[in-house]
């Protein structure tokens, strides 16, 4: 399985992004995917996931209500939309794979990650 994100950049406060995370592999759409970010000088953190067919969701206090994590299993995609960005979102975000299929905030949990994506954010 190979994770490939993309969609990270400079925004201002305020701004929104939109990432995205292609999978390879058939097996994509039977696993919990999650987004986790690290920001300098700090531990992995996680931010959303989603269950396998998109039904359940699942937030980070620090992001509720701003981001929306979705995936369109027949593109093998994960996708995190990011609106009313802070400066304190500044971070590279990796997507990830479970690796039992059901859903964990813990990133030892995961066996498979993208290479990340940088999100700057202005203030």
């Amino acid at each position: 399985v190979q994770l490939q994100a993309s969609g990270g950049g400079l925004v201002q406060a305020g701004g929104s992004l939109r990432l995205s995370c292609a999978a390879s592999g058939r097996t994509f759409s039977s696993y919990t995917m999650g987004w986790f970010r690290q920001a300098p000088g700090k531990e992995r953190e996680f931010v959303a996931a989603i269950s396998w067919r998109g039904g359940s969701t699942y937030y980070a206090d620090s992001v509720k209500g701003r981001f929306t994590i979705s995936r369109d299993n027949a593109k093998n995609t994960v996708y995190l939309q990011m609106n009313s960005l802070k400066p304190e979102d500044t971070a590279v975000y990796y997507c990830a794979r479970t690796r039992a299929g059901w859903y964990t905030r813990r990133p030892d949990e995961y066996d498979y990650w993208g290479q990340g994506t940088l999100v700057t954010v202005s203030s």
